[in-house]
């Protein structure tokens, strides 16, 4: 049938042709604008389904002035009705042929078929707005329509192996890249391997060399920043304390998992580091212990709920305070290193900058002005304090007196007034000339917000407007005022690193993230769990990792963007003091954390510890695949001190290691050793392969029969597929070389007679042998392989030589057809055959 046509189904006696009226009809319904299509399309389905659109009479259609509208049989002279009633009884119509023959071939594309609904006016096909069934249209200018999820068009899909350009190319080692296509796209290995064609290269770059068709090369990608050493021995201190305070028991499913303990907090964590360690790592660990961590504030007697809150929010502002007080201490000595032959107010501001309120005081009495010191003493001051100086300054700065002070005497003043951000100058001219201020210019960002908290805002402010009001600062744009750049970015000596930065930092630094995360409660971990918050390494989720366990599954602060809330989450303190389902909801992301983290453990080579972050998936049956892919790449590894952690402290199944080490074995060619594995692994139906495929055909080469029920008997009473037609195969032939044998000894030495059960079992095997020959070669299926061709021939050769010593006749009777029956076999078998008939004829004789 051509592509333009629309065949409808006829009923017999509607055969004949259009009234004038319909072909008007048609005619007018070609003419029509595309506007009108769907009607077309609409009157195109109903004739398909053999209906009439008004319900008359159904007939064939075909376009308006078509001369084989006329049936053919009346041209001839012949009765329609009567040829129609015969071809229908006889022959197969043409509609009919034509339909067939087009089910065999190709379908072209068909149009989409729009509902009647949907507008195209509009429409713009080359984004495929036009052809969407969802499309919707706005009642009137006045209505909004809700954007529609962005659903990006898949360019590629994937192709079954017997389509593939790659099938039948797997042994083209001259085109390495067509041979392995399937198997080696580009992506990622285990432990950072990289395997790709070609050189490396950023979107933006080109490469140095062209891609090499048969070469494959192999890019190990480093997922941890610095040394190698040191990123082991700081992951192995944080996860040896996550671990002592995890319990590891199985879930419903029966797969291990990991549920930390409400003890792990971030105290417990700033234990693990020393007192005088000021770096990063411990700094993050200690802010979050001022922040989130329950702290006993003793205000049980204090009967006024919101007095109760407010005092506990001034307390979780002094722990913030004192925390920032700490991590500020070393920029600011930094600088008062740099500032030894400076005068007295430039070091009096930068004490203040640290909030060192007691050595900013000392220092102003020592530069000689006592009068400021007795104002920093009061530092920050109640509310009338703050006034007075802020009038102070008003009036300098009205009068013009600003113009003689020096402006870190007024950066102080200004702080004790309450000034943190911009000091306004009187902006005089000629002496009298005097700019505004800016307090934090020349500051890191702790600083910055330090100005913030003590001295910007009063005291019980809460920490959420000091934060809004940094935060207002420097996304403003502000030169003077820092960003919260990560803390790589501030030093120089990580200039050589091995990853390209960007110049401007796109990531906040995490202990800015902690602080948001407190202030902001809109804020989730999945807007602060950034790998560049943490490490110039874009791979490092090692912090990442530890953070979202403490927030997320210990302390129950906050969660990820995309976590399942269909089941609710335990907000209230009874659900937070429930841990018998400590995660109500699935988040791919935490999986994706867990999964990344365990990456860069895999590639440090700590592969029990990998192990345990794996077991911190949520998913029973995506933490158990994961697991058992990390054993299988890391099987050479598993040595008896690391399966006795994985089996002893992570409650690991020793099936999964045995089945990870027979993978192993099994590619080193160790086929009797994967064999054994399997077994222990109770993975019956692998073992039972090797069995069939490798290890049997080369038992009935040797002829050891005994080693051939030994390597089949351990399936006895275990499921297995294809057992009776492959591996039950090999026992009854090592059974029936073992019986015959023995049976015709026993005719020999009873003069051919033989007991009941004994003759019984002679004609059972006289039966069940050429069955079995005929089953053989479809147990070793493969006649490349010289092993599995050898193997049948053997077994068919001995199968028949035995048999025809006690029954001639039971081959040819069966009339086994196998094309591994040797000359020697053949004649040995028609000479046995002819003498059984020619002694059973002289006996009849």
């Amino acid at each position: 049938m051509d592509e333009d046509e629309v065949l409808v189904v006829t009923r017999p006696r509607a055969v004949q042709q259009l009234s004038d009226a319909e072909e008007e009809e048609e005619e007018e319904e070609t003419e029509e604008d595309d506007v009108d299509e769907e009607e077309e399309d609409e009157e195109s389905e109903t004739g398909e389904r053999g209906l009439h659109p008004k319900g008359g009479p159904v007939a064939i259609r075909r376009p308006a002035g078509d001369p084989t509208i006329i049936p053919w049989a009346r041209e001839i002279g012949v009765d329609p009705q009567k040829m129609h009633v015969m071809q229908t009884s006889l022959f197969r119509m043409p509609e009919e042929e034509k339909a067939l023959k087009a089910l065999n071939q190709p379908q072209p594309r068909k149009r989409l078929l729009l509902t009647s609904n949907l507008s195209r006016k509009h429409s713009r096909d080359s984004e495929g707005e036009g052809m969407r069934a969802d499309s919707r249209q706005r009642a009137s200018f006045a209505h909004d329509i809700e954007p529609e999820p962005y659903r990006p068009s898949r360019k590629y899909a994937r192709v079954d192996s017997s389509a593939s350009a790659f099938a039948g190319r797997e042994n083209a080692y001259v085109d390495a890249g067509l041979a392995f296509g399937r198997s080696f796209r580009v992506g990622w290995g285990p432990g950072g391997t990289l395997v790709h064609l070609g050189d490396l290269c950023s979107p933006t770059g080109s490469p140095k060399s062209t891609a090499n068709a048969s070469t494959i090369k192999l890019s190990t990608i480093p997922l941890v920043a610095g040394a190698t050493t040191d990123a082991s021995a700081q992951a192995s201190r944080l996860l040896a304390h996550h671990l002592s305070n995890t319990v590891i028991e199985e879930d419903a499913d029966g797969i291990p998992f990991a549920n930390p303990s409400s003890t792990l907090t971030f105290a417990s964590f700033v234990t693990q580091f020393p007192s005088t360690d000021h770096s990063f790592e411990p700094a993050l660990f200690r802010l979050g212990h001022a922040l989130f961590d329950p702290i006993d504030f003793r205000l049980d007697d204090i009967p006024d709920v919101q007095m109760r809150e407010r005092v506990a929010a001034i307390r979780r502002k002094a722990e913030l305070s004192k925390w920032l007080r700490t991590a500020v201490s070393s920029a600011m000595d930094a600088d008062l290193r740099d500032q030894l032959d400076t005068k007295w107010d430039c070091t009096v501001f930068t004490l203040l900058s640290g909030y060192q309120i007691e050595r900013a005081c000392d220092a102003a009495a020592e530069g000689g002005n006592v009068k400021l010191a007795s104002l920093v003493a009061q530092c920050p001051g109640d509310v009338d304090f703050r006034a007075d100086l802020q009038e102070q300054l008003e009036i300098w700065r009205h009068e013009r007196i600003d113009a003689h002070i020096s402006e870190d005497t007024r950066k102080v003043y200004a702080l004790l007034a309450g000034v943190a951000d911009t000091l306004q100058g009187s902006n005089g001219s000629g002496v009298e000339q005097c700019g505004d201020v800016d307090l934090a210019s020349g500051l890191d960002w702790k600083r910055a917000f330090g100005l913030q908290l003590w001295y910007g805002l009063p005291m019980d402010a809460p920490v959420a407007e000091v934060f809004q009001a940094y935060d207002a600062l420097w996304k403003e744009k502000l030169a003077s005022v820092a960003p919260p750049v990560p803390w790589y970015a501030e030093r120089v000596d990580l200039a050589d690193s091995i990853w390209k930065l960007p110049s401007q930092p796109q990531n906040s630094d995490a202990l800015y993230s902690l602080i948001k995360l407190f202030a902001d409660p809109a804020c989730n971990l999945s807007a602060v769990l950034s790998p560049f918050s943490f490490s110039p390494a874009p791979a490092d989720y090692r912090l990442p990792w530890h953070l979202y366990v403490l927030l997320s599954r210990c302390l129950r602060i906050r969660d990820l963007a995309d976590r399942d809330t269909s089941v609710c989450r335990g907000d209230t303190e009874e659900g937070r003091d429930n841990e018998e389902d400590p995660v109500e909801g699935h988040s791919p992301s935490a999986d994706l954390l867990a999964n990344s983290y365990a990456s860069q453990l895999e590639q440090l080579g700590m592969i029990q510890e990998a192990v345990f972050v794996l077991l911190h998936i949520e998913g029973s049956a995506g933490r158990a695949r994961v697991i058992k892919e990390l054993l299988t790449r890391s099987a050479s590894k598993l040595d008896d001190w690391v399966m006795r952690g994985l089996v002893g402290s992570l409650k690991v199944p020793v099936s999964w290691i045995s089945e990870a080490k027979a993978v192993h074995a099994l590619d080193g060619g160790e086929l009797y050793e994967a064999y054994q594995l399997y077994i222990a692994a109770g993975l019956y139906n692998s073992a039972h392969d090797i069995a069939v495929l490798e290890l049997a055909p080369d038992a009935v080469i040797r002829q050891d029969l005994l080693l051939l029920r030994e390597l089949f008997d351990v399936f006895d009473g275990h499921p297995v597929n294809g057992w009776n037609e492959r591996g039950k195969v090999f026992l009854d032939y090592a059974h029936a070389l073992t019986r015959l044998p023995q049976l015709r000894e026993r005719l020999v030495q009873g003069g051919g007679a033989l007991d009941a059960d004994e003759t019984a079992e002679l004609e059972q095997l006289s039966r069940s042998v050429p069955k079995l020959i005929s089953m053989l070669p479809d147990v070793l299926p493969d006649r490349t392989n010289v092993r599995h061709t050898a193997a049948v021939a053997e077994m068919t050769n001995q199968l028949v030589r035995h048999l025809d010593q006690v029954r001639p006749l039971a081959i040819a009777q069966a009339q086994v057809r196998t094309p591994f029956f040797s000359d020697a076999t053949r004649v040995r078998s028609i000479h046995s055959t002819m003498r059984e008939r020619f002694l059973r004829t002289v006996e009849v004789a």
